[in-house]
């Protein structure tokens, strides 16, 4: 068994391959909430395309679907009741903006979502708190009469 350094553990290892390990191991903590604020950004930005596309899909269903669809429902309606056919065709445009309105609340609904992704701020806030803990951390105080510099080789159990 050995120590992430590669080590065997138990062994006496020097203060600057202390340090080494420390920063090896810091390095690869800001490399994963690098990461880790990378995954979320690109979650948070496929959640506005989705709110995007809504919208566009609402407006597209808006501006394509009206001349066909507004003939087809009002002489339609026309058929099924004896109705002016102006009011058929108003019936019919009524029916496309309630179509649009359902699509547009859709995209509402997404972009907020995208809106509330905290996953950057999350991992920010991750990383200060990494750095206060780091601060705040003071070395064990040596032992006097000690001459190999107060490192002491510990053992680890594989438990």
């Amino acid at each position: 068994m050995s120590a992430p350094d590669g080590s065997p553990v138990g062994a006496e290892r020097s203060v600057g391959q202390l340090f080494a390990s420390a920063t090896a191991e810091m390095s690869a903590l800001v490399h994963d909430e690098i990461a880790l604020a990378k995954a979320q950004l690109r979650q948070d930005v496929k959640r506005g395309l989705v709110g995007g596309g809504a919208f566009t899909a609402a407006g597209a269903v808006l501006i394509f679907s009206l001349p066909m669809l507004s003939f087809a429902l009002a002489y339609g309606i026309r058929t099924w009741s004896d109705w002016n056919l102006a009011i058929c065709f108003l019936l019919s445009f009524a029916a496309n903006v309630v179509v649009a309105v359902v699509l547009a609340l859709i995209g509402v609904a997404f972009s907020k979502k995208a809106k509330k992704g905290q996953g950057p701020q999350k991992v920010a806030a991750s990383m200060k708190q990494t750095a206060g803990v780091l601060q705040n951390a003071k070395p064990h105080p040596r032992r006097p009469g000690r001459t190999d510099g107060g490192v002491e080789a510990v053992a680890r159990s594989s438990s």
